[in-house]
C-alpha cells in the first residue's frame, strides 16, 4: 500500500464487532485501507481495541470518524448492546486525536449511500438506479436494529438524519406474532421492533415458535435454548427444519412490515436496507412475504408501490459512510 498523503482512522463499533480502517482524506473520493475486524469480546473497551488496531498498522492519525451504535448526544457515550462506554474527550486524549467525531452507526451507513456504486447493491423492487434524492430510509437488523434518514439530493447535497426508530413497539398481525409477543412481553416486559429483528431476534422467535404455549419455561427447557441465529439461517435455507423455515418467514414479513412503516414516517422515495443479516438470504426473502406486509398498509399501499427498495451488499457501509460524514464535515484549510 502507497503511504497516504493525509491519514485519518474510521470506525464502525457494533455490538458484536469493531471494525477498522485508514483513509486518505487526500483522495478524490472516500477510500478505505487496512480494514481490521476486532471481535469486540476481544478488547475491554473501545479505547483498548483502536489502540491494539493503530499498533498493528503502525499509523498515528490525526483525526477520526467513529461510528457507534447508540444514541451520540452529549460527552458521555454508552453502548446498546456491548458494556462498553466512554467520554468523547477523554478518549479523544487518550489517542492523540486532533480531531474525533462520533457519529450513530446506522447515521454511518446512511453517509455511505451516495457513495456507493451499482455493484453494491441488490434491487428488490422499483428504479435499480441508486437514489439521487430523498428522503432515503437506510435501515437494517444486525446486534441491533438501525434506523436512520437520508436527505437532500445529489446535486445540492445531502444529511443525515440520525434516529433511534429500532426501539419503537413492535406491532403484531395475526395469531402466529401475537404469540411470539406474548412469549417476548414476559421475558422482557416490552417487545420492540429489535427485539425480533436483530441477530438474536432470529433467536427469540425460533423460540417463541417452539414453545409449547405453557407460559414461560425452566431455565435449560429444550422448548426455549435458544438457537444460534447463523444455524437457524443455514437450516431453513437447507430447507428440512420445518421450524427454522417459519422462523426465517416470520421474521421477512415482520421486516416487511417494519419497512413500510418507516417508509411511510420518513416520506420516503426509497428505502435502503442494511446490516449483516439480510444480506445473507436475499433470495428467500424475495420469495417470502416481505413485500406484500411492506404494502399492506391499507389506502397507503399504491403510495408505497412507488418507493424503490435496495438491499446494500457492500462489505463495510458503516466504515465507507464513516469516511464521508469525515469529509462532509471537514473545513476546508
Amino acid at each position: 500500500m502507497s503511504a497516504l498523503q493525509r491519514p485519518a482512522l474510521i470506525a464502525d463499533i457494533g455490538g458484536t464487532n469493531a471494525r477498522f480502517a485508514l483513509t486518505d482524506l487526500a483522495a478524490p473520493r472516500p477510500d478505505m485501507h487496512q480494514v481490521r475486524t476486532l471481535p469486540c469480546c476481544e478488547y475491554g473497551s473501545l479505547q483498548h481495541a483502536a489502540e491494539a488496531y493503530l499498533a498493528d498498522v503502525g499509523q498515528k492519525p490525526a483525526q477520526a470518524a467513529i461510528a457507534v451504535a447508540c444514541p451520540v448526544d452529549g460527552d458521555a457515550i454508552r453502548l446498546t448492546n456491548r458494556a462498553w462506554a466512554f467520554s468523547r474527550s477523554e478518549l479523544q486524549g487518550m489517542l492523540g486525536f486532533e480531531r474525533f467525531d462520533v457519529i450513530n452507526d446506522f447515521g454511518a451507513v446512511a453517509w455511505s449511500v451516495p457513495a456507493l456504486s451499482p455493484d453494491d447493491v441488490v434491487c428488490l423492487h422499483g428504479d435499480p438506479a441508486l437514489p439521487q434524492r430523498g428522503p432515503v430510509s437506510v435501515l437494517g437488523p444486525g446486534t441491533g436494529l438501525g434506523v436512520a434518514m437520508l436527505v437532500g439530493d445529489a446535486a445540492r447535497g445531502w444529511q443525515v438524519v440520525e434516529t433511534e426508530g429500532g426501539h419503537v413497539s413492535f406491532a403484531p398481525i395475526g395469531e402466529e406474532e401475537h404469540k411470539i409477543q406474548r412469549w417476548m412481553n414476559q421475558r422482557f416486559g416490552r417487545t420492540s421492533n429489535e427485539r425480533l429483528l436483530c441477530g438474536v431476534g432470529l433467536s427469540h422467535i425460533d423460540a417463541a415458535l417452539r414453545d409449547p404455549g405453557t407460559g414461560p419455561s425452566p431455565l435449560g427447557d429444550s422448548a426455549t435454548v435458544l438457537r444460534e441465529p447463523a444455524a437457524i439461517v443455514e437450516a431453513a435455507l437447507e430447507g428440512h427444519d420445518l421450524n427454522a423455515r417459519r422462523t426465517l418467514a416470520r421474521f421477512c414479513a415482520v421486516l416487511g412490515s417494519v419497512v413500510g412503516d418507516t417508509a411511510l414516517i420518513h416520506g420516503a422515495k426509497s428505502v435502503m436496507i442494511a446490516g449483516g443479516i439480510v444480506p445473507r438470504f436475499i433470495p428467500f426473502l424475495q420469495s417470502s412475504a416481505f413485500r406484500e406486509r411492506f404494502l399492506a398498509k391499507g389506502r397507503f399501499a399504491a403510495y408505497l408501490e412507488k418507493v424503490s427498495l435496495h438491499v446494500i451488499t457492500h462489505p463495510q457501509p458503516g466504515l465507507l459512510g464513516a469516511a464521508c460524514a469525515l469529509r462532509q464535515s471537514e473545513t476546508p484549510a
